[in-house]
């Protein structure tokens, strides 16, 4: 009778707690078995702060979660199948396999932010510190530089790269609360990898941080790997191999598989790293930007702003206006740009014209000629839908034709390499109507060729029965830089018209870092190369450069906030000089000079509250607003309001305009932060576009203090920009004679369209 007392008094208990956490009781709702045939699909629910369930003790979120499961499916089995995975050691969320009716009724109960499908995302995909002003000889606060970890989101880890070497190494920061899996494939962690993690919602899959794809290797060493003398992809942008701060620690957190990234796993990443411990944050994927709390990246980001954790995102491959992804004001979006070096693979006709394309070619054909023919000469008459033989599609040539043969194929390069390797190919000559800066690694001996030497070389098969080639191993070519990377995403962002992304760009075209032999050169299961070097590049590679940047400046201030470690880095940004319009929606304050960083004068700096604030201005709900401050009394209306045109103190400044006809008139209210001597004057200097007229009050700046704040407005006027796509540019440089100190915001007007 006794352990039957106790017993209700447990069960009671717990149903008591479940109404304080709860508020009210629901009654779980019948399972309909007719839609109970439909297809479930992952979502994520999102419930804001960790609250409550900020404790080791995980059952407790882990049963609130179930229980609101199990109140909208009606079915205990379900709901407890179902749940995927639940966070609650850094924010509070979780993901479950729901129908759509489930999912709209989770969104309607009280504490619940958003209810949101799981995306599948994409990853974007040596000399380049030398480039940003960061020689092997710069200044560097090794010490702190030691107790910094960078958490890298990504395809894992190869841990036999020379780059993740941890002799000289001690122990792992105090700090670092992280662990390291082991698995039949990865031995284990050193002192320079501390940490690394692999999260999988495929239940059949092996889970292992190690790194079959290359992606993630690439990435990490990037941010962090040590210097290796001599390192070069097979002989090309030979040179020292470094990341950024080489002494920094590495944490893995392996998100991404071959198909994908999935939010899932994403989610469970950000809930660890944060509660480990990791000071940076690199994140090299993304998917087209959607509002902030339905976005996965900008949630987990939101949570690691509130801890201090730096979030540096790529901005995205897709190249044109509009594409930018990972767009939230609290992390730092980063665009690609290109180097003074390029990689060019010279080839030569039989008529003694020589050429070359943008590529990686690191075979060698001896200067042999070898026959030239063309994909319509090639083909098999197959006549397939949606197939062309000019373009050597697979399926529309003949292998008798193709075999031991040099082919001409009119683009645009996709996998033409790996089906003619399959025919027997020689090489290829491939034509690409987009000019291009970024090279890449082709199975087989290969070349782009434009307009004009695709015609060069129609007239010259054209003039002689025998027609023949040669392809050359790729050379390095100095060329004018740096320049926004044509494939880089542009603003503006979808989400937010005030705020401008990206905000910074950094080196990510044509960089040499580690690579895993686990995965070949070029990906393709008929490549036979394999090595712990690559040469890659897109925005992936770009994220890690302002991740390493950033971890850099914490090591000189490891109690800047991440908005005041941006706020150095864009304000002490190189500007570009770019002749298209449309770059300055690409490249935001410009190329990111890391040095110079470590020093800015002053600060943007914003608060987590300041955050908050702006999402009252952008139209966030005092329900979702009290679930982010975890203060159950908090409104927007009690926070007060910074003001002006964008309610938020950035870096940047822009204006966008929905009409061809109206005017330009905006006013920023702005403060910035002396981090520089004491008794500074900083003075007001305006460039802007004709057509532009910038006030700033006022127009000097006294500090007479170490991080005193001084407050000041920037109104923006000008007449109507005309017509669709006109973008005007300014910018407003705060600057110090005396001790050096220039302080650059950009600011953007524009009428943007695709």
């Amino acid at each position: 009778m006794e352990k039957l007392r106790k017993m209700k008094i447990s069960i009671l208990s717990f149903f008591l707690l479940a109404t304080l956490i709860h508020g009210d009781v629901h009654l779980p709702t019948k399972p309909n078995k007719s839609i109970e045939k439909e297809e479930r699909k992952p979502y994520i629910v999102y419930m804001g702060n960790a609250g409550k369930f900020n404790t080791p003790n995980a059952h407790l979120h882990h049963h609130h979660h179930h229980s609101l499961l199990y109140e909208v499916i009606g079915d205990e089995d379900i709901a407890r199948r179902e749940r995927i995975h639940s966070t609650g050691k850094s924010f509070n969320a979780f993901a479950a396999n729901l129908l759509p009716h489930e999912a709209k009724r989770l969104q309607e109960r009280e504490g619940v932010i958003s209810v949101f499908p799981s995306t599948m995302r994409k990853l974007q995909t040596t000399r380049s510190w030398d480039f940003v002003q960061m020689p092997l000889s710069v200044n560097r606060n090794t010490h702190g530089e030691s107790d910094v970890i960078v958490g890298v989101f990504d395809t894992g880890i190869y841990m036999d790269a020379p780059s993740f070497d941890d002799r000289g190494f001690g122990p792992p920061p105090s700090k670092w609360k992280g662990k390291c899996e082991k698995a039949a494939n990865f031995s284990g962690c050193n002192n320079k990898v501390i940490g690394a993690r692999a999260y999988s919602t495929k239940k059949k899959r092996e889970l292992t941080p190690a790194d079959e794809q290359g992606h993630g290797s690439h990435t990490s060493s990037t941010v962090a790997g040590v210097e290796v003398p001599g390192a070069s992809f097979y002989g090309l942008g030979k040179g020292t191999a470094r990341g950024g701060i080489p002494s920094a620690r590495l944490a893995i957190y392996k998100v991404c598989w071959p198909g994908g990234c999935n939010d899932v796993d994403i989610m469970a990443a950000f809930d660890d790293a944060i509660a480990d411990g990791v000071d940076v944050i690199s994140i090299s994927l993304g998917a087209p930007a959607l509002s902030y709390f339905e976005d996965l990246l900008s949630i987990g980001a939101f949570h690691a702003m509130k801890k201090g954790v730096f979030v540096s995102m790529a901005a995205g491959n897709a190249g044109m206006v509009f594409s930018v992804q990972n767009v939230s004001p609290w992390a730092t979006t980063v665009g690609a740009s290109a180097m003074d070096r390029q990689f060019r693979t010279p080839f030569a006709l039989g008529n003694g014209l020589n050429m070359s394309g943008v590529t990686l070619n690191t075979f060698k054909l001896q200067n042999k000629m070898y026959p030239l023919i063309t994909g319509e000469q090639a083909s098999n008459h197959s006549e397939l839908p949606y197939s062309n033989a000019k373009t050597c599609d697979r399926g529309t040539l003949d292998e008798k034709k193709v075999k031991g043969k040099i082919l001409v194929c009119e683009g645009p390069p996709s996998s033409q390499d790996d089906y003619l390797k399959e025919m027997g190919a020689i090489g290829m000559l491939i034509f690409s109507e987009k000019e291009l800066k970024s090279a890449h690694s082709y199975v087989i001996p290969t070349s782009t060729i434009d307009i004009k030497q695709l015609q060069q070389i129609y007239k010259y098969i054209n003039s002689t029965k025998n027609p023949v080639a040669t392809i050359s191993k790729s050379i390095e070519v100095k060329v004018t830089a740096p320049s926004l990377a044509p494939y880089s995403s542009r603003g503006p962002s979808t989400v937010s018209s005030t705020i401008l992304k990206p905000d910074i760009i950094a080196p990510g075209t044509n960089i040499l870092a580690a690579y895993s032999k686990r995965a070949s050169v070029t990906g393709s299961p008929l490549d036979n190369r394999h090595g712990v070097y690559n040469i890659e590049s897109g925005t992936s590679m770009a994220a890690p450069h302002v991740a390493a940047a950033a971890a850099y400046v914490k090591a000189f201030h490891p109690y800047w906030s991440p908005a005041a470690i941006r706020s150095a880095l864009m304000t002490t940004a190189t500007q570009l000089k770019v002749p298209e319009p449309a770059a300055a929606l690409g490249y935001g304050a410009g190329q990111m000079n890391p040095t110079a960083a470590v020093d800015p004068g002053l600060i943007y700096d914003v608060a987590s509250t300041d955050y908050i604030r702006f999402l009252c201005h952008e139209g966030y709900s005092g329900r979702v607003i009290q679930l982010l401050k975890n203060e159950t009394a908090q409104n927007c209306s009690a926070l007060g309001q910074f003001g002006g045109h964008d309610a938020l103190n950035y870096p940047s400044m822009y204006v966008q305009l929905e009409k061809t006809n109206a005017s330009i008139s905006s006013t920023f209210n702005r403060a910035v932060t002396n981090v520089g001597p004491f008794d500074s004057v900083y003075t007001a200097i305006v460039k802007a576009d004709k057509g532009l007229n910038i006030i700033v009050t006022p127009s000097i700046l006294r500090f007479k203090r170490f991080y005193q704040r001084k407050f000041f407005q920037v109104t923006v006027k000008g007449k109507s920009l005309g017509k669709l796509g006109v973008i005007r540019s300014a910018s407003l440089e705060w600057v110090n004679k005396e001790y050096g100190h220039r302080v650059r915001s950009p600011i953007v007007a524009a009428i943007p369209t695709i």
